[in-house]
């Protein structure tokens, strides 16, 4: 009985990890992205097109800040009856449909976010966008295998290969 509880507690966090990263990585850069120099150039951003991104940002974030803040707290609430001596089946799993749709309500607010964004931008800013996404999601992936080499980063000198 204390393997299966055990178990069931490990597949669970294991779970609640791997869609936390699959959450995280489809999100765009932190912050303002627009407001970087980097990217507001590599786009060609108008300083209309920044004003209106602000205006949905604004518009977006308290309700995407409420949103996190709910999937924490109920992160937290599951670890917290996850550590009790006798585990509550009933409660962690009302917690986890609970984490589960906190989790859905947060995505669906940045997905709306980022489609009121898209909106701001052409069609050729929003194809740099997903490019300038795609090569730093790349960079973040780690390596699969022995064939496969991370990209490097910036000012990084490849390892010499080892011959067999």
């Amino acid at each position: 009985m204390i393997k299966q509880r055990v178990l069931f507690a490990a597949l669970l966090i294991t779970a609640t990890l791997v869609f936390s990263s699959i959450a995280e990585a489809q999100q765009l850069p932190p912050g303002k992205w627009w407001r970087r120099e980097e990217v507001a150039r590599q786009l060609e951003l108008t300083r209309d097109q920044q004003d209106k991104l602000d205006e949905v940002f604004r518009a977006a974030a308290n309700g995407l800040i409420d949103a996190k803040a709910e999937v924490d707290k109920l992160q937290i609430a599951l670890r917290g009856e996850l550590d009790r001596a006798q585990l509550r089946r009933q409660e962690l799993q009302r917690l986890a449909g609970q984490l589960t749709q906190a989790r859905g309500k947060l995505f669906e607010r940045e997905l709306m976010m980022l489609a009121d964004m898209r909106g701001i931008l052409n069609d050729e800013q929003w194809s740099r966008l997903r490019t300038h996404l795609d090569r730093a999601q790349e960079r973040m992936r780690p390596e699969r295998g022995n064939n496969q080499r991370q990209p490097m980063r910036p000012n990084q000198r490849p390892l010499p290969r080892r011959r067999p």
